[in-house]
């Protein structure tokens, strides 16, 4: 994060709607990324719910520097809670899947994604997507270390079976 952006912060923390808009630009793609492949179809609206839970708790946050962190945990968080509200709270059956070789990757990839549970979902795009390791998936999704490991050990071994089936 710049320095600008650590200003645009405090600005946005003082209530500074100009800066609050230019936050809300830098941060919509970014969360929106975050939630498309955990919320999936109801992406949009978690996306939302996280850009409105991110500004109500705007003033709280400390370190500027931390903003984007900070707002992935929120992202993760209300993607996993959108998506276990939604129209499929329950995974569907894995042999329910598409055949290999589709020729619509994308929609495969995502029919696949559709019968992982959110947080199994959620813990794939914290690791595959974003990178994080272990730990830092951990404290985002606040929970054990072990416990991200077993999730994504099951989510990629879930994955894995569906696409080859």
């Amino acid at each position: 994060m710049s320095d600008d952006d650590a200003r645009l912060v405090r600005a946005a923390q003082s209530g500074d709607t100009l800066a609050m808009n230019a936050l809300l630009d830098r941060l919509t793609p970014y969360v929106g990324r975050i939630c498309a492949p955990i919320a999936l179809s109801d992406g949009d609206d978690a996306t939302q719910e996280a850009l409105i839970a991110i500004f109500r708790a705007l003033r709280g946050l400390r370190e500027p520097a931390a903003l984007f962190a900070w707002a992935r945990r929120i992202a993760v968080h209300e993607a996993i809670r959108v998506a276990r509200r939604g129209s499929r709270s329950d995974p569907a059956e894995l042999s329910e899947l598409p055949a290999p070789g589709d020729p619509q990757l994308a929609a495969d990839i995502r029919d696949v994604l559709t019968r992982l549970s959110p947080e199994h979902r959620a813990v794939l795009t914290l690791r595959d997507v974003e990178g994080l390791d272990e730990h830092a998936a951990a404290e985002v999704l606040a929970i054990p270390a072990g416990t991200v490991k077993s999730r994504l050990h099951r989510a990629r071994d879930s994955f894995r079976k569906a696409w080859t089936s």
